[in-house]
């Protein structure tokens, strides 16, 4: 296990393991891992932390998990075992029964057998099965794995065990595996409708195809599903999952291992509905060898055109009438390459509608990936011939704030999937400008056969034309007379002029870290850990921004969550810049998110906003900045206040709680300003305002 695991394990940050590992000697060594990330014995640091006084024991999941990670063959090895064991587990609880009953060996000899009967039963044959039966030495050193699993699979199912340790090998491997997130993936399961036959021929770990079976409901559940992926250790995963999450009186799962362009295992299959996820920019497709596949019904697809393969093995694979539904890089819509393809896509009525979703959506993250909707023309439609004669276009960037893990999916499903859905049954849809539109395939048939929808759509009117400008014109003004009366002023006479000339006052100071040695305060630092469902993450971003808190889980860290509360002080820990930010109330609540440090002052002894006016002054960070090559760190302890009784801490945090006021009004004066901007430009240019300044029109 990794030092974040052992974290995890005893309820701390990462930082209290390191320094457990430099301040005790009895600290398990390493036993694998690299210097910079080492991994440890499950059983020495559970040992440990029970003799420190740390851990009482450790929670049956978290164990499961540990052996898991921790497996000699590796993690997906385990996951494989594993999921045999717990297929086991439910279709023949007898025979997992008998087998454990005996020793570690006896258990390993025994499984071989009864896990190949299961695997025949729910996976099909064998030179269908994506999933290879273990044999007892390769089972040997999973069968204490095995049985923690069953353990807790009878405590929370095995279907629900198996989406618990599957998805914590995903999330530890990142970079490792390209996942369709569940906002994306219950859309596109929703736009495929009710089919009772699916293949997603890229299948990854099987969400879209998991997806479409939580779509469906107890009556409409998919007949059979239908994965095929490469990558042998996905497939092997994938149909695990689906095995575990289907009814096997009602679906019939077949998985495969091969590459699907290249070895089609399913080309003899007719589906209801294809999902799929497919890889992209990938030039190493098959051009070469598939110049005179049959599938290529709609042109061959150049070399740099792999997503365009994909689209046509979908189309290969439907009945006619079937749906398909493909994530797709957006260059696929425009690339001059691809233009004859999608041309004949268009005439031929197999491309139906074009959903750009937001950036975020899914990976790539910052690419606002589309949504290809098609159908499979009826059997002997030739290639003149047009069964539809428009193309549905659906812009969701202005339905949505775009970015990962903050976008609105119940407003973009219902969204798009009522646009489709309007549009399936009439042909046609009415336009909504800067969204959707049905466009006229004639339209779309020129040198580029450009499919972008925002290209294809009229823009959305400048917000309430003239009428809306002048009120936000006068928004804009109050804002600003607010901004006039906020400005400090430091008073007239004799008395302002002596004072703007006084040398600085040398106080008696003292340090954060002095304060908080002493309980006048607590320091926390942020890690994003997790708490309350729904609970927003306040980032380093909205700090320095003044905004509320803006990040999900997505910004999480490890350790616990450090909720704020009114009165807490904020501070960035990196950027060298002067910032600290009061919670009030309504920022109250908030998951403190990483690099930022909270001071949570003791009222009888600290002012919060005398502290944190002090804490920005420029001088006070400098000084407690350190730097590296590339940036800034602020070591929070080094910064100064000065010895203040509570009344004068409370007289400069008056003053303090104003120019924050002023700073606030003039952030939102900016905003204001640029949308006010933005509105002219847009209204001008649509044509909703008229040149004429009011004073000319008269």
């Amino acid at each position: 296990m990794t030092a974040a695991g052992i974290a995890r394990l005893a309820g701390v940050g990462r930082a209290a393991v390191s320094n457990w590992r430099r301040r005790h000697g009895d600290f398990p060594k390493p036993v694998g891992g690299t210097e910079t990330s080492p991994s440890f014995a499950l059983a020495e640091v559970e040992a440990w932390l029970r003799a420190q006084g740390k851990l009482a024991e450790v929670p049956l999941r978290e164990r499961v998990w540990q052996q898991v990670a921790g497996h000699p063959a590796g993690a997906n090895t385990a996951l494989v075992h594993t999921g045999c064991a717990l297929l086991l587990v439910r279709e023949r609880p007898t025979a997992w029964k008998t087998a454990a009953a005996g020793s570690d060996a006896r258990c390993a000899e025994l499984l071989p057998l009864a896990v190949a009967q299961v695997l025949d039963g729910r996976l099909g044959g064998e030179w269908l099965r994506a999933v290879r039966t273990p044999d007892p030495a390769a089972l040997a050193s999973s069968v204490p794995l095995l049985r923690a699993a069953a353990e807790l699979a009878a405590q929370d199912g095995p279907s629900q065990v198996y989406e618990f340790l599957l998805g914590r090998h995903l999330d530890a491997n990142p970079r490792q595996y390209t996942l369709t997130p569940a906002g994306p993936a219950a859309l596109m399961a929703a736009l495929a409708g009710r089919p009772r036959t699916v293949l997603d021929p890229a299948c990854g770990t099987a969400s879209l195809l998991r997806a479409v079976l939580e779509a469906g409901g107890e009556a409409d559940r998919p007949s059979t599903l239908y994965a095929q992926d490469a990558d042998p250790d996905l497939a092997a995963l994938a149909a695990l999952r689906l095995a575990l999450c289907a009814d096997a009186r009602a679906t019939e799962v077949r998985a495969a291992a091969a590459d699907t362009l290249r070895a089609d295992v399913f080309r003899q299959v007719a589906v209801d509905a294809v999902v799929s996820h497919p890889p992209f920019n990938e030039r190493n497709w098959g051009h070469d060898e598939l110049a005179y596949d049959p599938r290529w019904e709609y042109g061959f697809p150049a070399r740099t055109e792999s997503e365009l393969a994909w689209v046509q093995h979908a189309l290969a694979r439907l009945r006619p009438g079937g749906t398909a539904v493909l994530l797709m890089p957006p260059a696929a819509a425009s690339r001059r390459s691809g233009r004859r393809v999608r041309a004949d896509l268009l005439r031929r009525g197999a491309l139906r509608a074009v959903v750009a979703l937001p950036a975020g959506a899914a990976p790539p993250y910052g690419v606002p990936l589309h949504l290809w909707v098609l159908r499979k023309p009826a059997a002997g439609t030739g290639p003149g011939a047009r069964n539809a004669p428009q193309l549905l276009v659906v812009d969701t960037a202005d339905l949505s704030e775009a970015g990962r893990d903050r976008l609105d999916w119940a407003a973009l499903h219902t969204a798009v999937l009522g646009t489709w859905q309007a549009f399936d049954s009439a042909g046609t849809v009415e336009e909504r400008p800067g969204v959707s539109r049905a466009v006229p395939v004639i339209e779309l048939l020129d040198d580029d056969v450009d499919l972008a929808p925002a290209r294809h759509l009229p823009p959305p009117a400048a917000d309430g034309g003239a009428a809306e400008l002048a009120t936000a014109t006068e928004e804009l003004a109050d804002t600003l007379r607010l901004t006039a009366e906020l400005t400090p002023r430091t008073g007239t006479g004799a008395g302002a002029e002596a004072g703007a000339g006084a040398p600085p006052a040398h106080w008696p100071v003292t340090t954060v870290g002095e304060l908080a040695r002493a309980g006048a305060l607590v320091l926390r630092t942020g890690s994003a850990g997790g708490g309350p469902d729904g609970a927003r993450v306040l980032t380093e971003q909205d700090v320095l921004t003044g905004s509320a808190a803006s990040g999900t889980s997505a910004d999480a860290g490890d350790g616990d969550a450090v909720l704020t509360e009114p009165g807490d002080v904020v501070v960035p820990v990196l950027g060298g810049g002067a910032v600290a930010r009061v919670i009030d109330r309504a920022g109250a609540g908030a998951v403190l998110g990483r690099n930022l440090h909270l001071l949570r002052p003791d009222p009888a002894a600290l002012d919060p906003w005398f502290l944190a006016g002090f804490l920005r002054g420029t001088a006070n960070n400098r000084q407690a900045s350190s730097y590296a090559s590339t940036a800034a760190r602020l070591d929070v302890r080094r910064l100064q206040l000065p010895r203040l009784p509570l009344a004068d801490q409370r007289r400069y945090g008056d003053r303090f709680r104003a120019l924050a006021a002023f700073e606030d009004a003039l952030r939102l004066a900016g905003r204001l300003g640029e949308r006010l901007v933005q509105r002219w430009y847009d209204g001008l240019a649509d044509g909703t305002v008229p040149p004429e300044q009011p004073s000319e029109q008269q």
